[in-house]
């Protein structure tokens, strides 16, 4: 059997034809075609899931019962499949824990790097720590105390509270006479104990000697080595009738103070470690603390007027209001008192808490009684209940009452003290956590240069394992990036990116890698870079398959399958594979769109807006520099820029939650910023993106879009449903009453297989039409509910016309170029270009007020060059009807066809953050400096 090609035969996945075909192996082969023509279905749910199977397959049938459902993909054969790696963008690490250097390893290799060839400093001193062997120890012991009587000393508490009851018995039970307690030796008595809350320094007396350097006794060493073991590697020498004595440690010492730190670990610079986490924060660099502005947001209300509003929200909070009321009382206030007039002291003891007896006088009763208050404090209590998860109340008080805040104790660079106090050249492994990548590669450069002899031994090696992999990073055009970034706030295409660099870097040969748009996020000037990047990946002996619509990368693969002929149902067919140098001579619409036959045309006028503008000032989030943004309104605006310049930072993080919190009183902070003006022109933000309109297959187009409302209301009111008296509910698949009731509506049932994987198969009621028999029976025009949700949006346009109200959103669907999908389809099975277009489509059916502003994240993403023509149609339409719209695309197509292009760089990271240059994109591309002008030129010529 030939093994140079993957032959798949009889796919029939989703909305694949039957299609087979030879995939060459050991090449780099792009899948092209429209959103929606069977791209991802033939690369991730039939090839990908088939590799992932077999290999499952393989396991004890023991152990894959605990592995979850794998289905088995819809195809007759596939041969010649390599074990398969799928780089997919939906798999950003949600954990606060993982960061680019955790997800590269390449913060293992640095903590490493750290354990073994860095210096350790005293945090109290700032001198270089110094540490003995046992023999140098002994050899110092002669040398600085010859002919002098001592008292040999084992340091066990240093600096820490305490009474010490069981320290002093145990110590006593293994025949320890004194002990020296705060510098004054004392003998260990029956039920000694210290003050508990005072600062305590403990030693037990080894021994008392005089050192001779002709006497080499058993007695010292043996001395020294039971010191030792209880001093845990630190001893202390004191001459009689001296209190300050010389400490000797086998572990790091600072040779002034005796304070001592543990030999390093790789663990020492772990934040996810208990030994190197800061133990505040836990090694988050953050704390969630209450603040107490979002507390009390009035302090001119008094408790009589709900000056803590997060109480309404509260059940029993009764006895917390006679506690305060206590408190007041004592103080001469009360609960009519305004919180601003309340004495300082007393505000605290309400916050934070009271331990004391009062005696108050009861007027009522005309006695005076005595309380015990024992009150923990608002703030105590709120957190504890946070904490807790009493009936979903705890993320309630999160949103509205607490704060991110840096830690107090490591200002955010998670570790503990004594492990930022190990350093090469002077900077600790925090420190150079936060270096964007580039700067990192020059820093390891010239690290050598400021190491001893023996650390260079020591670090060679590994500095060479380093700086290859952060090569691969800067490879795929991620040198803005830091070690410290968190995975959480990385965009798909960046986490895809830094997973490629991981398996470059990991050498595997042999292997099927299949990617998803891995050009997401990438500027033109990059592009070149991540070309390479899988051109090397491929000459390891890969096989590297990519879903793209990218121009250059169509014409760098070695071969390209282009998928169509259009999308849903009228896809899922072949219709070229071969070299790219003759895809120019096919007849598709990808060739037409790659040899210029097609394409997006550049607006003959460009629209000059309202006159009205909003402008933000000051904002320094992140790596932003004090930036002005005036966006003109009503027009459409792109914002561009190398990636990490600050286009997020400024957009999806600064002005997006501004007008979020303006609008709709959201909760998330925005950035920093000065001010903002011009909001009294807009009524309304929208952000459109490409997240699934439902999670689970209940969810569809036609739910999402309110449409199906609209429908069951049409069924509810014919002649047949008010004779049988069926109400809207009858006709819904989500309540009792109409639903088929062994599916529970869904209109699919699992199979449990015990030993093989669990299958979803046609629920044998309903036979997937979702509704009992009865609901069924009622029929409009020959159209059961079931048929409805069963026909393409083009069927359902011709279907409606007569009714208004289904019409009209149903049309609008079909106008942004989805006409090709079922009404009750899945949202599971629609694509994320698809899924951002019935979101477009559900904003223009709704009324108009002209005065919206939309913003788009990278709305391309996986949109072939028709759908972004149909988009850009759809999104003129919004502009057209006086709306704003806000564009963040690195796309020139999108960018050619705005009406004002805001251009941010220079560079990624800190040389990022200034607006470059603004204007139509004629102005733009006349910059000398800008690389999106240099691209952009070309498109408009």
């Amino acid at each position: 059997m030939n093994q140079d090609y993957i032959k798949i035969y009889g796919a029939r996945e989703h909305n694949l034809k039957d299609i087979s075909i030879e995939i060459p192996r050991k090449k780099l082969v792009v899948i092209t075609g429209l959103s929606g023509s069977g791209k991802s279905s033939l690369a991730f749910d039939t090839i990908f899931a088939e590799g992932q199977r077999r290999y499952i397959e393989t396991f004890s049938a023991y152990a894959r019962q605990f592995l979850g459902n794998l289905e088995r993909p819809d195809v007759d054969k596939i041969d010649g499949l390599s074990p398969v790696i799928a780089i997919e963008q939906k798999t950003t690490s949600k954990n606060p824990r993982s960061t680019v250097g955790t997800v590269t390893e390449l913060y293992d290799f640095l903590r490493l790097l750290y354990a073994r060839a860095s210096d350790a400093f005293s945090y109290n001193t700032g001198e270089k720590m110094v540490k003995y062997s046992e023999d140098q120890i002994i050899e110092l012991i002669y040398k600085d105390f010859n002919h002098e009587k001592v008292i040999l000393l084992a340091p066990i508490i240093r600096s820490r509270k305490g009474h010490y009851r069981e320290l002093f018995a145990s110590l006593a039970k293994k025949g320890f006479l004194q002990v020296r307690v705060d510098g004054e030796i004392l003998d260990i008595q029956t039920d000694m104990k210290l003050d508990r809350y005072k600062i305590h320094d403990i030693e037990v007396v080894i021994d008392k000697l005089v050192i001779d350097t002709e006497d080499h006794s058993q007695r010292i060493l043996s001395s020294i080595r039971l010191a030792m073991q209880y001093g845990e590697g630190t001893i202390m020498l004191l001459k009689q009738g001296e209190n300050l004595g010389k400490l000797f440690s086998k572990n790091l010492m600072c040779p002034t103070t005796g304070l001592s730190y543990p030999m390093p670990e790789p663990n020492t610079f772990s934040f996810n470690s208990p030994k190197g986490a800061c133990n505040t924060c836990n090694g988050l660099g953050k704390i969630n603390e209450i603040e107490i502005n979002k507390l009390i947001p009035n302090p001119k209300l008094s408790f009589k007027k709900n000056v803590i509003p997060i109480f309404e929200e509260l059940k029993h909070t009764g006895w917390l209001i006679s506690q305060i009321e206590v408190i007041l009382k004592k103080n001469d206030f009360n609960l009519t008192t305004p919180w601003e007039e309340i004495s300082e002291k007393t505000q605290n003891e309400i916050l934070y808490g009271v331990n004391e007896k009062v005696t108050l006088d009861l007027d009522y009763a005309q006695i005076k009684k005595t309380y015990k208050i024992s009150f923990e404090g608002v703030i105590q209590y709120l957190t504890r209940l946070a904490k807790g998860n009493e009936e979903g109340e705890s993320q309630k008080f999160k949103t509205l009452i607490f704060e991110d805040k840096i830690c107090p104790n490591c200002k955010g660079k998670r570790l503990k003290k004594e492990s930022l106090f190990f350093k090469l050249d002077h900077k600790d492994i925090s420190e150079i956590s936060n270096f964007p990548l580039k700067q990192l590669e020059k820093w390891l450069k010239v690290l050598p240069k400021h190491l001893s002899e023996n650390q260079k031994i020591i670090a060679t090696e590994l500095l060479q394992e380093i700086s290859k992999r952060l090569s691969f990073l800067l490879d795929v055009g991620l040198d803005y990036l830091s070690l410290n970034r968190p995975s959480q706030t990385l965009s798909g295409g960046e986490s895809q990116r830094i997973r490629l660099a991981t398996q470059i870097g990991s050498q595997l040969v042999n292997v099927l890698y299949i990617l998803d748009e891995p050009s997401i996020g990438l500027h033109q000037r990059d592009n070149v870079k991540l070309i390479d990047s899988l051109k090397k990946l491929r000459d390891l002996g890969n096989s590297v398959l990519v879903v793209e619509h990218d121009k250059d990368m169509i014409l760098n693969a070695d071969y390209v399958i282009d998928l169509g002929p259009y999308a849903g149902k009228n896809g899922g067919e072949i219709v070229w594979q071969g070299d790219p140098k003759d895809i120019i001579k096919a007849n598709t619409l990808t060739s037409k769109y790659i040899n210029g036959e097609l394409k997006i045309a550049v607006p003959q006028k460009r629209r000059t807006g309202n006159d009205h503008y909003l402008k933000l000032t000051g904002c320094t989030g992140n790596n932003l520099k004090n930036v002005t943004l005036k966006i003109p309104l009503g027009v459409l605006t792109c914002i561009t820029g190398v990636s990490g310049s600050g286009k997020s930072s400024l957009i999806t993080n600064t002005l997006y939650p501004i007008l979020n919190k303006h609008f709709y009183r959201a909760e998330k902070e925005p950035l920093p910023y000065k001010k903002i003006e011009g909001l009294e022109h807009l009524d309304k933000i929208v952000d459109v993106d490409q997240s699934p309109i439902g999670r689970t297959p209940r969810s569809n187009p036609a739910t999402y879009t309110g449409v199906f409302t609209e429908i069951r209301n049409l069924f509810a009111n014919l002649p047949e449903s008010k004779i049988r008296g069926y109400k809207l509910g009858r006709f819904s698949f989500n309540v009792k009453g109409g639903r088929c009731e062994v599916c529970q509506g869904s209109g699919l049932r699992l199979i449990e297989m015990n030993f093989l994987p669990d299958i979803y198969v046609n629920c044998e009621t309903c036979h997937g039409k979702r509704f009992n028999r009865e609901t069924l029976e009622v029929r409009y025009k020959g159209k059961s509910i079931s048929d409805i949700l069963e026909m393409s949006i083009d069927e359902a346009v011709d279907f409606f016309q007569p009714i208004p109200k289904i019409y009209q959103k149903v049309k609008t669907l079909q106008e942004v170029g989805l006409g090709y999908i079922t009404l009750g389809q899945q949202s599971t099975t629609l694509s994320g270009g698809e899924a951002q277009r019935v979101k477009l489509a559900t904003e223009l059916s709704k009324k108009q007020t002209g005065n919206t502003i939309y913003i788009l994240d990278e709305p391309t993403t996986g949109l072939h060059f028709e759908d972004i023509r149909i988009l850009m149609e759809v999104i003129n339409r919004l502009v057209d009807l006086g709306n704003t719209v806000l564009i963040i695309e690195h796309n020139l197509d999108v960018i050619k066809a705005s009406d004002y292009v805001i251009d941010i760089g220079l560079e990624g990271g800190e040389k990022g953050g200034s607006i470059i240059v603004e204007g139509t994109p004629e102005q733009v591309s006349q910059n000398k400096i800008s690389y999106t002008a240099k691209f952009l030129k070309k498109e408009l010529i």
